[in-house]
């Protein structure tokens, strides 16, 4: 019997967000039998021991539903090769930090193979469109993409830092860049993975909405960075916008991060050390609440930054420069906000 691709999508969805919130759950019984918990500290944002690695349970389900989808024939080769392979790569290293601590240097260095890895199948940096004229990068575009790829990985491990903001954001993300990046005629290979990637992180966020009952870890971030930018360079091959729509909709998480390490930076501090300087951790404590940054996040992202690239979408000369009017306001609050400003005192974790 043949199955439609909308019918296959909503399948493999509900399939996937099931699997994955009895797999999380499973994890965190496991995490918190072996004392694999991420106990508070000066630097935590939270106050109660938990359980960590719950971002496996994305990596496998996620990892199977492309297997089956590719088995028949609805993923394109070279997107389940650069997702499944430097996914896992990515997932793997971070795995084995969660467990023990691995240097910045073993991290990265599997970061841009995984990089590497992903533009080799993809063909490189596909051309971009701006204003009336496409863009191609040849040679170079491996060099801007790896370290638009490496740190993707990393933004998204720096903004975990609270209860339920990365999977909430990674959910909107996901679904709103499929839909806002793909043309008509294009592939539904992103779409559907895409999809598969929101369902798996809502199983998730049924344990990490506040208060979080387990933590992603970093085996989940890094891979939801990845698996993210590089359905994003993939949409891309179909719609030379696709690009700009995604950085708009992820314009939060990018924005908060890239402000906060260009502030430490310039201070001469140490960026690869943990810290809570980030703009959504200065309102978690001057709120009480994770649960209402992150809503505020959704919030955001919902009337901002998506009315934005659907403006973007609409008038595709305009993508580029909507990029800075999307991000500019964003930009500002994360400085008023005090993102990258130093910690001259020691708040209470919020819960």
């Amino acid at each position: 019997m043949t199955v439609s691709v909308p019918l296959l999508g909503s399948l493999l969805a509900v399939s996937a967000l099931a699997a994955s919130a009895l797999l999380t759950q499973f994890i965190r019984g496991v995490a918190a039998g072996r004392g694999a918990l991420d106990v508070p500290n000066a630097r935590s944002s939270h106050g109660l021991p938990t359980p960590r690695g719950g971002g496996l349970a994305i990596v496998l389900v996620t990892t199977a539903a492309l297997l089956a989808l590719a088995v028949r024939g609805t993923v394109r080769l070279d997107l389940l090769a650069a997702l499944a392979g430097g996914g896992l790569a990515v997932a793997f290293v971070g795995f084995a930090d969660d467990r023990r601590s691995l240097s910045a240097a073993t991290r990265l260095t599997v970061h841009f193979a995984a990089a590497l890895w992903a533009l080799a199948w993809l063909g490189g940096l596909p051309p971009l469109r701006v204003g009336a004229h496409l863009v191609s990068f040849g040679w170079a575009g491996y060099v801007f993409g790896a370290l638009g790829i490496v740190w993707a990985i990393n933004l998204f491990n720096f903004m975990d830092g609270i209860d339920g903001i990365a999977a909430s954001e990674a959910i909107f993300v996901a679904l709103a860049g499929a839909l806002l990046s793909e043309p008509m005629a294009a592939s539904t290979s992103v779409g559907l993975v895409a999809l598969v990637l929101a369902a798996t992180c809502c199983g998730f966020l049924l344990w990490n909405w506040p208060p979080a009952k387990i933590f992603l870890g970093d085996v989940g971030s890094g891979y939801l960075g990845y698996v993210i930018v590089v359905l994003a360079l993939a949409a891309t091959r179909d719609n030379p916008i696709a690009l700009w729509l995604w950085l708009i909709l992820g314009g939060a998480f990018f924005v908060d991060a890239t402000v906060t390490l260009v502030r430490r930076a310039l201070r001469h501090e140490r960026v690869q050390e943990a810290h809570r300087s980030h703009a959504y951790q200065w309102l978690a404590r001057r709120w009480g609440s994770h649960g209402k940054v992150t809503l505020a996040a959704l919030g955001l992202n919902l009337l901002w930054l998506f009315p934005c690239a659907a403006f973007a979408a609409r008038h595709p000369p305009l993508a580029a420069p909507t990029v800075i009017f999307a991000l500019t306001p964003l930009a500002i609050f994360a400085i008023v906000t005090g993102a990258g400003k130093p910690e001259t005192n020691r708040q209470k974790p919020s819960t």
